[in-house]
């Protein structure tokens, strides 16, 4: 049996990622202009937008399951997405100007 909070969590995290997701796959220009990111790489930014459809996807998944071992697995997945990409982030973001917006993901990490 999942925990309440977990299954928050589940939700949360699938609706947030498929809204951002979304939005970075269909207007990646006109979304990251909006939070003071440039150069934008339509390409990349396209692949993140995919990336996290895709997270969106199994948050959903583990919101649906019961067994311990599904659960397990999105989560280890996620947390190893979540700490690659708070690492990268951070590198960057040690030796570079970089606009606020850029910090808000390390609120949670």
């Amino acid at each position: 049996m999942m925990s309440r909070v977990l299954k928050i969590t589940f939700g949360v995290h699938a609706v947030v990622s498929a809204a951002s997701g979304l939005l970075l796959l269909v207007m990646p220009g006109r979304i990251l202009q909006s939070l003071g990111w440039a150069p934008i790489d339509p390409i990349i930014s396209r692949l993140l937008g995919a990336a996290l459809l895709a997270l969106a996807w199994g948050s959903f998944r583990g919101w649906q399951a019961t067994g311990r071992a599904q659960v397990q697995t999105l989560l280890e997945v996620e947390a190893a997405f979540a700490a690659l990409a708070c690492a990268g982030l951070l590198r960057h973001l040690l030796f570079a100007h970089w606009p606020l917006m850029v910090w808000l993901p390390f609120g949670p990490c």
